[in-house]
């Protein structure tokens, strides 16, 4: 018997699609909560904390380069949790990725700093990272896909927009909880202040963990083990025999990725080092901008459903080429209102308008088959390329050249690439998730 596309929501009451939505963005909350509270740390304390004996900014770029480490293994994370959850299941990956990332987050609260044990204090900080990375790198393509396997086909680019949501409130979340940090004084940031977000994310664990112990697997993979019809290798197949969608996938996160982190990792360094605006205020400016996300995401999802996910893949390319050198000039001008008209506009523009499709777009290219290994391994390859580096590239760009040209340049190019990926891509609004 052939699954169709609607068939996931038959006989399903409204307030069970909402559970199912709710516990995957829950955990997307969580997730992108303790990955966020690194980048800002690693932004604002870490060089301190872990690499005191380089100078000012090479400490800065040591701090990043931890930062950059989780990416490099996020796309590990999507090959193995990728393959076990094309063979064994959506839900048993949700349950999992959440409970490896958020023990390695609470476990960064707990570490000694490089003043108590030398060297093995950015050691552990590494390992850390990279067990952090490989839980993230499961995370979104098994939240994604349990909401997209069971949404009505006319809504899914609505219902997934929700597990994108998860990024802004754990943006939010993060923000906030770094705004009251720094409000401490400097020596009581540097002493006990910067692990307090690290420590309470345990209790966002355990919320996480229950909730989505009690969610479903989707009909689409109960299909497919009834058929018989599981891969063997989806990693391989994913990449091997559905070369062009992976390659495309990579190719359309690049500039978003990019950007975003751009905008909450090399902004807020480069406006507090170079511009010397306050932390606080680029923190707020950050918040604000992630808040309206709240209101956009869900909008640019359902409008997905209406028009296609391609043209806002398309228009938010072109507004990231468009707005890579005015994002710069705005935050030179120093004054509050400019600089949070700018990171609203950048954010929910740059980011938003490719972000809230993500979730629906990237698992349509692929097949049931190799849906979670394709779409989240060229997810989270592409967040390493362009997410772990492209902050670090800038810095070091600014830093030792000067300015920021060169950036905005290099935003300009990696929007160029997702542009062209955009055009290549085939539209999936009304497709078939069984085919």
């Amino acid at each position: 018997m052939t699954i169709t596309a609607t068939a996931p929501v038959v006989g399903m009451e409204r307030t069970n699609m909402n559970a199912i939505v709710f516990a995957s963005s829950i955990g997307t909350i969580i997730e992108w909560y303790d990955f966020l509270i690194y980048a800002t740390a690693a932004a604002l304390v870490f060089n301190k904390a872990f690499f005191p004996t380089f100078d000012p900014l090479a400490g800065t770029l040591a701090a990043l380069g931890s930062y950059a480490v989780g990416f490099v293994a996020r796309p590990l994370g999507a090959a193995l949790f990728g393959h076990f959850g094309d063979r064994l299941g959506r839900k048993s990956m949700l349950v999992l990725t959440l409970f490896v990332m958020g023990l390695s987050t609470f476990c960064i609260g707990l570490l000694p700093t490089y003043a108590s044990v030398g060297i093995f204090a950015p050691i552990l900080l590494i390992l850390l990272r990279v067990v952090q990375g490989i839980g993230l790198g499961g995370e979104w393509g098994g939240a994604s896909l349990m909401v997209l396997e069971h949404a009505p086909a006319e809504k899914r680019g609505f219902y997934t927009s929700f597990v994108q949501v998860g990024f802004p409130i754990g943006l939010v979340l993060a923000t906030l909880v770094f705004s009251l940090v720094t409000r401490l004084s400097d020596a009581d940031v540097a002493a006990y202040g910067w692990r307090i977000p690290f420590l309470v994310s345990i209790i966002l664990l355990a919320i996480g963990t229950f909730v989505r112990s009690r969610v479903p697997e989707t009909p689409v993979f109960e299909g497919l083990k009834t058929r018989d019809n599981l891969s063997a290798n989806p990693f391989a197949e994913a990449v091997g025999k559905n070369t062009k969608p992976f390659l495309i996938a990579v190719g359309l996160k690049l500039s978003e990725v990019s950007w975003v982190y751009m905008l909450t990792v090399f902004v807020v360094v480069y406006a507090t080092t170079k511009l010397g605006l306050s932390k606080p205020m680029m923190l707020d400016a950050v918040l604000y901008a992630a808040l309206l996300e709240l209101i956009t995401l869900p909008l640019f999802g359902w409008l997905s459903d209406q028009i296609g996910r391609r043209p806002l893949f398309i228009l938010g390319a072109l507004f990231t080429i468009l707005f890579a050198f005015p994002l710069f000039w705005m935050m030179e001008s120093k004054s509050a209102a400019i600089v949070f008209t700018a990171m609203i506009i950048a954010m929910n523009l740059g980011h938003g308008l490719m972000f809230a499709t993500e979730s629906a777009y990237f698992p349509e290219l692929f097949g049931p088959r190799v849906r979670y290994s394709g779409a989240t391994f060229g997810f989270q390859l592409s967040a390493a390329i362009g997410g772990g580096f492209a902050p670090i590239v800038a810095t070091a760009m600014a830093g030792y050249i000067g300015g920021t040209t060169g950036v905005s340049i290099m935003l300009v190019v990696l929007g160029l690439i997702t542009l062209a990926a955009a055009l290549a891509a085939r539209e999936t609004l009304g497709g078939s998730l069984t085919e």
